[in-house]
């Protein structure tokens, strides 16, 4: 049987998901050091992989999560396309994008995939 995303993810999708995204970026930047061309297409793949995640895991508003997933992608490629920024500050910047985008902006605007009394009774 296939874990539903309410099971995976309970009351905090977004938040969850977006911390992953950080530690992601954070790890490609600083452990694995690698060039900021390759950081940018690991920023943008990763902000969108995770905004279109947090819209299928959730109950609500979904569309708005994508979209700024797809603006985090965006503003990923401007850092190193417009900007010429490293792999360090992009990784750094990002995790404040994300921070913002998926744990404020997101988080409050969406309805968790579980009720608190369904997250109980499965304990």
């Amino acid at each position: 049987m296939a874990a539903s995303p309410g099971r995976i993810f309970g009351r905090e999708p977004s938040v969850i998901l977006g911390a992953v995204a950080i530690t992601v970026q954070f790890v490609s930047a600083f452990l694995i050091n690698v060039s900021a061309d390759t950081q940018t297409r690991i920023n943008a793949l990763v902000a969108a992989i995770i905004g279109f995640a947090v819209a299928y895991a959730v109950k609500d508003e979904g569309t708005f999560a994508a979209f700024v997933g797809l603006g985090q992608a965006a503003l990923a490629l401007a850092m190193n396309l417009g900007l010429h920024w490293s792999g360090d500050k992009q990784a750094a910047f990002m995790a404040l994008f994300t921070l913002i985008g998926q744990f404020w902006l997101v988080r409050d605007r969406v309805t968790a995939p579980v009720s608190k009394e369904a997250l109980r009774l499965a304990a």
